[in-house]
């Protein structure tokens, strides 16, 4: 089931003190079952000429009551309709992690196939086409919630052989189980994103190795090479400082020779 209905612009984006003279906007994308919260702190460790809008995708926190979209393509043009009312004319930055960093790139295309300006970086971590690991998403629905969870742990989200209570499984699992049918979803065309891409990993992990990064050079105009950090799947977290230096470094570069 996908959901309906119009996307509100104050639903799909949070933004955390909006600063219409910051140079750029950086959309954040989480990974799947992800919120914005777990995002929000990069509005205060960014420096202020980047001002950032994090999304929340339907079936999670307050969007709970909405029905999460477990298909990747309406989930992208709905995503688009709602991402186009936030754009200003301000040049842009995607950054997505993991499920995220799908949508990102889905979206930097949908932007160019609708007449949309393209982002002046697409920053995708722990994601990048073609990851034969990632078909293991189409099977997501046949397995029970405990199985879910454990590959969950498995990729270092959780502790493994943790528990959830019943109230708090209720409401992650739909939106977890959704996000994961989604990205499992994708049927790959090949596309190039229509900017440069800069690509971020962990050493060890077992969706996104850093050798299936190099996937990039072919799927977009500009590649500016792929980061690795000690980690698995979510080594994001631990190294996020690293990460937001890197991409303020790549888009000074790529502003300085505009």
């Amino acid at each position: 089931m996908t959901s309906t209905g119009s996307p509100r612009r104050t639903r799909w984006f949070t933004t955390s003190g909006a600063d219409p003279n910051a140079d750029h906007q950086v959309f954040l994308l989480p990974h799947a079952g992800g919120t914005a919260p777990a995002y929000q702190a990069w509005a205060a460790t960014l420096p202020s000429t980047m001002e950032v809008r994090t999304l929340q995708l339907p079936g999670r926190q307050e969007r709970l009551a909405e029905e999460p979209y477990t298909e990747v393509e309406p989930l992208v043009d709905a995503l688009l309709e709602a991402f186009e009312a936030e754009l200003d004319g301000r040049p842009y930055v995607l950054l997505g992690h993991s499920f995220g960093g799908l949508l990102a790139y889905r979206l930097s295309v949908a932007a160019e196939w609708n007449g949309l300006p393209a982002p002046a970086l697409l920053a995708v971590s722990a994601w990048a086409p073609g990851l034969e690991p990632a078909a293991e998403l189409a099977r997501v629905a046949s397995m029970s919630d405990d199985e879910l969870l454990a590959r969950v742990a498995q990729l270092g989200l959780m502790q493994e052989g943790a528990t959830l209570d019943p109230a708090t499984l209720a409401s992650i699992m739909p939106a977890l189980r959704a996000d994961f049918l989604a990205a499992g979803s994708l049927r790959e065309d090949g596309e190039p994103a229509p900017c440069p891409v800069a690509a971020y990993c962990g050493t060890s992990d077992p969706i996104a190795a850093p050798a299936g990064m190099a996937a990039w050079e072919d799927h977009c105009t500009d590649f500016l090479g792929a980061a690795e950090f000690p980690g698995s799947h979510f080594y994001f977290f631990e190294h996020t400082a690293a990460v937001q230096h890197s991409l303020v470094r790549h888009l000074r570069r790529l502003t300085a020779r505009a």
